[in-house]
């Protein structure tokens, strides 16, 4: 008996990154909505761009101020040219580049009524406590979502009021679970057993609906129940996870009252407190925060963290690109909901700080030391000081891949914001080797369509140059690897003060994490996978390094399950992209080619060799090598038939429906589906759209011209001959991966018969034929690449009874996409910087330090501290291996197991 269970929610078909994300429906209604952001200084302005690159249908920008040297610290889109214009006119043009299907305008008028009632979403930033109120009433009685966004220094606030009325369709964006039931009890409630190759994913509170049943079929046609899960799965459950930073939680309270002061001392004062005047200012902003908490302490807090408030006067004036950055993406995250009703809103206040940044000795400086100068980082002075400026503009940094998933964007428009590098002795070089194509432009906020086909690395610079013309930057179109070590060598790694890092595998992450441990530098680390991120910051002798990948592939597909035994959408699709990887891309064009082919095992470099062969004869002679468009459709067409009928029926003859194993159980049981032969239909839409796309595939090999026609296709189909099949009993399949193990290590008969072919081969060289090579471009929906592979998966699920995916979930999952929206890669990069600020100051107590997780889907936060690596005794003496290193030099070599640095001398 097999049926299925899943979640009651719908799949949501994704497109490209922020359509992968949050689904064709969210975006939809994204589509429709008109978002008002008020405030165009740095964190207005972060807001507006990653509300714009999602897709809505206008953004409109408010401000009535002018640009003042402190908004150049942060504002990216301003320039000193601009100085003493308006913010929002001045960064009208370059916000509406971002996106040319979203209406961008300007309002350079005051906020009222009757500009507000326009909206289906306001967003105040830099605003008054009593314009959050008046505004906020005036929303929430209208049904209007409202988000207040502020930054101060090192602290942000962020306020949400969708309204009463307002509803979540989804409220994770997570896909919905399913697996395969063993058995259910006839009990009141039922027990549901599952059986599956991986545990399942529900949790207590789930509501799931069933399909497939078979025995108790009225359970088809119910509507979703509520389950409780039993056993282990209830530890694993997120939703009872619901503190954020289990050390911040008094200060984030005191937060909450201390901005209130804070605005109090705006009304009255007209002014921001002065930076660092520590006996006069700090004091009058605490003694409002202590009244307040006395009248809310039962309530609120039990103690107030009074070092938390006059940290917030002093640093009050301070205008930072990082905490913009997370702030932004966080608010900009809340207008997506409100716009889509895709995820959980924030209810209702969030607070964060990176006080821990400021320096840890505590000195005071004087007032005049924090005072404006001037410059474009006069809002970072007011936090730091000039001399702290002085030591980040003198760094020496190497981004690494700068392209991958928005992230190295986000870090070098950050990194010209707080001048890294940006002094005479500075100094930023970035690598990357891709180039920009289209699709990179909805999140890579640096490029433009100007500049598709350039290296990431050079476009991103000039963009950073443009935003602070000092930038001292180098680009490199290299791959960071063994192969690059005779550029980027001992003498290079010893010149860095530290390495960023932007990548998008654990490899990659692997190995420059192993350089900087064996030239002792620092390294930032994040990386994102859709409203998912994570930061780490490794710091010699400090901290734990990132470590070797001791990940098992626990998700990797059996062979044999993905050959005869599928019963996943997963499956399917994988089977058709290594089919397409097989049949169209495996050319023998380069050097090499029998020897890699020889390396897949007898039977597969037969099959592949046989093939080359056979195209080296035209169809007329009895080859496989097309002279005409026609050739290549009778081709695809026999190709069908081999695929989803003759195998299928071939699979059958060995293992019958009835075949039952040598337990006496049905061998078609649990998760193996017992499939049925498809018959070819010129009438089906997926069976013309596979024989479409293999045959102009075939025929772009051959450089053979070909159509999208399906009635031209459909008079050619009429004149194909398709053999009869006969299955034969001496064919064996292999029912585990064990047994085809076996029988590689066993020999074959093939094995003589590919001895010969490969020594022609390699003998004579000159007759492999100079095919095309296809490049995998699943972006390109003109290529024909995803054309076949969604066919060819969705022909194969028909085969096995498996439900269909459509092009856009077939996309996402062969093309092994790693969704990246602007949101998220925003926050990654601003908590990036917020560690790097530690590193440049020299920070030593871990406790300074923070790696994060968080998914912005439902506002779930981790800020842990690092923990320290493990020191080893050698010669009776406690070293701690970075110093050992340090001490033998360069002839130390490091092996990392996960978060753990072990060194060997060799």
């Amino acid at each position: 008996m097999l049926f299925c269970l899943c979640l009651n929610a719908s799949v949501l078909c994704l497109c490209l990154y922020a359509l992968y994300v949050l689904g064709h429906d969210a975006m939809h209604r994204m589509g429709t909505t008109d978002v008002l952001i008020a405030g165009m200084r740095g964190l207005g302005v972060e807001i507006a761009k990653n509300v714009i690159l999602s897709g809505v249908k206008s953004v409109t920008v408010q401000d009535e101020g002018q640009a003042v040297w402190t908004d150049l610290s942060s504002q990216f889109f301003l320039k000193e040219s601009h100085l003493g214009q308006n913010r929002a006119t001045c960064s009208l043009q370059q916000l509406s580049d971002l996106n040319p299907r979203v209406q961008v305008s300007a309002h350079t008028g005051a906020l009222d009524e009757e500009l507000l009632l326009r909206f289906q979403v306001v967003v105040l930033t830099d605003s008054s406590l009593d314009e959050q109120k008046r505004f906020g009433e005036l929303c929430h009685s209208r049904g209007i979502r409202f988000i207040v966004a502020d930054t101060r220094g090192l602290c942000g606030q962020l306020f949400c009021d969708f309204g009463e009325e307002f509803e979540v369709l989804d409220k994770d964006g997570e896909t919905p679970a399913s697996a395969i039931i063993q058995g259910i009890t006839k009990d009141n409630p039922g027990v549901v057993l599952c059986m599956d190759d991986r545990r399942h994913s529900f949790s207590n509170g789930d509501r799931v609906s069933f399909s497939e049943v078979q025995g108790m079929t009225e359970l088809n046609s119910m509507e979703s129940v509520e389950i409780k899960v039993r056993g282990y799965e209830a530890l694993l459950d997120i939703k009872l996870l619901t503190m954020n930073d289990f050390g911040k939680i008094a200060r984030h309270q005191t937060l909450h009252l201390a901005f209130q002061a804070l605005h109090g001392f705006v009304k009255k004062e007209q002014r921001l407190p002065r930076p660092r005047y520590q006996v006069g200012e700090g004091s009058r902003m605490l003694q409002p925060t202590f009244d307040s908490f006395q009248k809310t302490s039962l309530a609120l807090l039990e103690e107030l963290d009074e070092a938390a408030v006059r940290s917030l006067s002093f640093t009050a004036r301070g205008d930072l690109a990082p905490i913009n950055a997370f702030i932004g993406g966080l608010a900009a995250q809340e207008v997506i909901k409100a716009c889509s009703r895709k995820f959980t809103p924030l209810r209702q206040w969030l607070y964060f700080d990176a006080l821990e940044c400021l320096p840890e000795e505590g000195d005071q400086l004087e007032e005049g030391d924090f005072s404006s100068k001037g410059t474009r980082h006069d809002g970072q002075i007011a936090v730091f000081g000039p001399a702290f400026q002085e030591k980040l503009e003198r760094q020496k940094y190497f981004l690494v891949r700068v392209g991958a998933g928005a992230i190295g964007c986000e870090l070098l428009k950050n990194f010209a914001l707080i001048g890294l590098g940006a002094g005479d002795e500075g100094h930023i070089t970035v690598t990357d080797m891709d180039f920009i194509e289209k699709s990179n432009l909805n999140r890579q906020f640096l490029f433009r369509p100007k500049d598709i086909g350039k290296p990431k690395s050079d476009a991103a610079a000039k963009a950073v140059r443009e935003m602070n013309p000092r930038m001292n930057i180098t680009a490199h179109q290299n791959r960071l690897g063994p192969d690059s070590e005779g550029l980027y060598d001992y003498n290079f790694f010893m010149g860095l003060d530290g390495v960023a890092a932007a990548l998008d595998n654990v490899e990659g992450r692997v190995y420059l994490d192993g350089c900087c441990v064996q030239h002792q530098k620092p390294m930032l680390e994040g990386g994102t996978l859709g409203s998912k991120g994570h930061t780490l910051v490794v710091v010699p002798h400090l901290t734990e390094s990132y470590g070797q990948d001791t990940s098992t592939p626990s998700n990797a597909i059996p062979l044999c399950t993905l050959k005869n035994f599928p019963h996943r959408i997963e499956h399917t699709l994988q089977w058709a992209r290594d089919h397409f990887e097989g049949q169209f891309k495996q050319i023998p064009e380069n050097e090499g080619f029998v020897e890699r082919t020889l390396g897949h095992g007898d039977a597969e470099a037969l099959e592949v060799l046989e093939g080359v062969w056979n195209n080296l004869e035209s169809m007329k002679d009895g080859g496989q090598r097309p002279t005409s468009w026609e050739d290549c459709v009778s081709w695809a067409r026999r190709k069908w038939e081999t695929l989803y009928n003759n195998d299928i029926c071939q699979l059958l003859h060995c293992f019958p429906p009835e075949q039952v194993t040598a337990t006496g159980l049905p061998f078609w049981s649990g998760s193996k589906r017992c499939p049925h032969p498809l018959t070819f239909d010129p009438n089906n839409s997926t069976h013309m759209e596979y024989v479409m796309a293999a045959a102009n595939l075939y025929g772009q090999i051959y450089g053979i011209n070909g159509t999208r026609d399906f009635a031209s296709i459909r008079k050619i189909l009429e004149t194909v001959n398709v053999p009869s099949f006969t299955p034969k009993s001496s064919v064996k399949i292999h029912v585990t991966d064990k047994e085809m193990e076996e029988d590689k290590e066993k020999g074959t008969d093939e094995a003589g018969e590919l001895f010969q072919l490969a020594g022609v081969f390699m003998l004579l060289p000159h007759l492999l034929p100079g095919f095309l090579f296809l490049y995998s471009l699943y972006d390109d929906d003109t290529n024909f690449h995803m054309d076949y592979i969604v066919a060819a998966s969705n022909l194969r699920a028909e085969n096995y009874d498996i439900p269909a995916a459509d092009r856009h979930q077939s996309k996402l999952i062969a093309g092994r996409i790693i969704p990246a929206i602007a949101t998220t890669t925003a926050a990654v990069a601003g908590l990036m910087c917020l560690e790097l600020y530690k590193l440049v100051q020299g920070q030593q107590k871990l406790s300074s330090y923070r790696t994060s997780y968080f998914m912005l889907s439902v506002q779930y936060f981790v800020w842990a501290q690092p923990r320290r690596p493990q020191s080893y005794e050698v010669s009776y003496t406690s070293v701690h291996p970075a110093a050992l290193s340090h001490i033998l030099g360069p002839k130390v070599y490091t092996a990392r197991q996960t978060l753990t640095v072990y060194t060997f001398i060799i």
